[in-house]
């Protein structure tokens, strides 16, 4: 079995004739889901463009074992699915059938449902949402919060054209660069209509406005300007400093693990902490320094800078509201490197046994695994060939470029 089927795939699932693909490229059309699935069966039904980021789709097939033949084909292949040289993800989908039927985003209302992709929520302030969707008409209020699709906005116009215009007008653009800090890359917008028709704002706040009351009450806690970006000398936001950053990690085509991020990071100072997660369909790890001047030096050196030669793995660099991370200390996502090393854990804890000991058998073997080549200790950086040569099936050494 190979390493890449093994991650692509979920066994525990019940097999069905509806086939659920993800990391699908934008807007991937009906053809390229047909031509990826016709040699396995004759397809009956398919839905794409599905999820937040609408990178997702489903394929119905006429039988039960051709669904199953298309994912066991690609769980023991080699050569992963691709479209648009895209790697996709292929499981069995929960449903046994495809129901087009139209969802609510899709009637028409008066009320938007924003997704703001590829920003955190203090990134995009209430009075940006509100330049940006005041050029289609009077937008009598706004919403903002967050949920598990990220951060979002209802925005409700006086009537179903001026929301059907800007939502046709907008939808898969970018916010202009000059309204966003200058650390974020770009921040796209998804919409959808709700079901809303009339949003209960019960105060002005940096969270929430209603433009057609002026006599509603301010929360002054929180509209505090603690709470709202700082602006510079020069008119533009001050990013908010602090010793964990977030780093957004753009176009992988090698998979960035803890180590490897330990290595990258460590170059400028000792880093205490590292979580790796995944966020709107994208890698995001956050990294924790000791104090905010080693962040900094870190962030400056390394923001837009690649791990991998040939501009693979891109660091995305903001500062996080986070200033000292909960993690599990020793597991495939997360690290705490301000615990001792586990090896002299052992000579202290167990007598008559020293860090040199040969390994055996009542040892943590999940945590050997994971330092396997690496000495044996998360201090023990891989080495990397100045060639940039590298062994067979792994990606080469990170560049740092």
């Amino acid at each position: 079995m190979s390493s890449s089927g093994q991650t692509q795939f979920r066994y525990t699932q019940t097999p069905s004739k509806v086939v659920h693909l993800r990391n699908l490229p934008w807007e991937c059309v009906e053809d390229e889901l047909i031509d990826l699935c016709k040699r396995f069966g004759k397809i009956v039904n398919t839905k794409s463009n599905v999820g937040a980021n609408r990178n997702q789709a489903f394929v119905e097939f006429a039988d039960l074992n051709q669904a199953i033949s298309m994912v066991s084909y690609y769980a023991s292949s080699s050569e992963p699915a691709q479209i648009r040289g895209k790697t996709v993800y292929i499981q069995y989908s929960n449903r046994h059938e495809i129901v087009n039927n139209q969802s609510p985003g899709d009637v028409p209302g008066n009320v938007l449902l924003v997704t703001f992709e590829g920003v955190e929520s203090h990134e995009v302030s209430i009075d940006v949402i509100h330049l940006v969707f005041s050029a289609f008409g009077f937008v009598h209020k706004i919403a903002t919060f967050e949920k598990a699709a990220g951060f979002q906005a209802l925005v409700q116009f006086s009537d179903v054209e001026t929301a059907s215009a800007a939502r046709n007008a907008l939808d898969g653009r970018s916010i202009p660069r000059y309204l966003l800090p200058e650390h974020v890359g770009s921040c796209n917008l998804r919409m959808s209509y709700s079901a809303h028709t009339d949003l209960n704002i019960k105060f002005q706040s940096h969270r929430s406005r209603d433009y057609t009351n002026p006599y509603l009450p301010v929360n002054h806690t929180a509209m505090d300007g603690s709470l709202q970006p700082a602006l510079g000398a020069d008119g533009k936001k001050v990013e908010s400093q602090s010793n964990v950053l977030l780093a957004l990690i753009e176009n992988m085509q090698y998979a960035v693990t803890v180590d490897v991020l330990h290595t990258v990071f460590s170059a400028y100072g000792t880093v205490q902490k590292i979580a790796i997660f995944e966020k709107n369909g994208s890698t995001q790890a956050l990294i924790q320094y000791s104090d905010i001047p080693t962040a900094a030096i870190a962030k400056e050196a390394l923001e837009g800078h690649c791990i991998y030669d040939g501009g693979y793995c891109k660091l995305r660099l903001s500062y996080s509201r986070h200033t000292d991370l909960n993690v599990k200390a020793f597991s495939d996502k997360s690290r705490d490197y301000t615990l001792p090393d586990l090896s002299l854990l052992v000579a202290q804890k167990v007598p008559g046994v020293s860090a040199s000991a040969p390994t055996s058998g009542w040892q943590n073997t999940q945590v050997q695994t994971q330092y396997a080549g690496y000495g044996g200790s998360p201090y023990v950086y891989p080495s990397a060939d100045p060639t940039g040569a590298s062994p067979s099936g792994h990606p080469p050494p990170p560049y740092y470029g």
